[in-house]
Formats: C-alpha cells, sequence, structure tokens
C-alpha cells in the first residue's frame, strides 16, 4: 500500500476515535486506540518503535522512539497540546531523514475539530501513486 492510501485510513481513523472520544485525553491514550484502530483496517501498526542513531561512530541503541510506524512506512506522531509548535514539526521531520520515511502524520487530538489537528509532513514522497 501506498504511503497517500495509508494517510487516508490514518486520517479516518484518527476523526472516528476523535468524534467518538472527544478532545483533552492523554496522547497515550489516543496512541492505543489508533493503533486498534489501524490494526482493525487489518494494517501492521509498531507502537513505540526504538529507532537507534549513529553519533561520531558510536551506534546509539536508544536515539528516539516513535510513536506510531504504520506498514513500516508512515510515522504517526500524537499530540494532544494546546498548539502544536515549528518544533514539533521539525522534529517529525527529523524522524523521516533518520529512517528514510517517506511521509510522516503529526495528529494533535487536542483540537475542537481535529482536521485542524493533522499536520502531513513529507520527505521525498511523490504526491501521485502511479
Amino acid at each position: 500500500m501506498f504511503e497517500n492510501t495509508l494517510s487516508k485510513e490514518i486520517v479516518d481513523s484518527a476523526y472516528k476515535i476523535h468524534t467518538t472520544l472527544g478532545p483533552g485525553l492523554l496522547e497515550s491514550v489516543y496512541e492505543v486506540v489508533l493503533a486498534h484502530e489501524l490494526r482493525s483496517r487489518g494494517l501492521a501498526v509498531e507502537r513505540q518503535v526504538v529507532v537507534p542513531i549513529c553519533y561520531e561512530g558510536i551506534l546509539f541503541e536508544e536515539g528516539f522512539r516513535l510513536d506510531l510506524l504504520v506498514e513500516k512506512k508512515v510515522i504517526v506522531e500524537i499530540k494532544s497540546v494546546e498548539k502544536v509548535s515549528g518544533a514539533h514539526k521539525k522534529q517529525l521531520l527529523t524522524y523521516l531523514r533518520l529512517t528514510s520515511c517517506k511521509l510522516g502524520l503529526l495528529i494533535n487530538f487536542n483540537e475542537e475539530v481535529i482536521r485542524t489537528g493533522i499536520t502531513r509532513v513529507v520527505n521525498g514522497l511523490e504526491e501521485t501513486e502511479n
């Protein structure tokens, strides 16, 4: 499945969760429920994926953790904050670069309307799927 197709499934799932549970819960709640919803749609989802990082020739096993990795192609970072900052977007872009993934979704469930809480971050992704 292509990244853009996966993105549609993830956004649809986030919308369903947001309309059911509403805003204001902990990020960990949204993470576990979104993982469940995506798995129920037949997608492979990994939670809290440890990504090692190499610095000055030394491999650090726990460089950072991804909230969700969907089908080993799309990184989903979940927030439940008053406002997403530029730093959150830059962090996701760095994750994409270090993992060679092409698409990331930053989802802030603490928005009144979930559509305004979803930010798409790309790293060399072709917008068309042939």
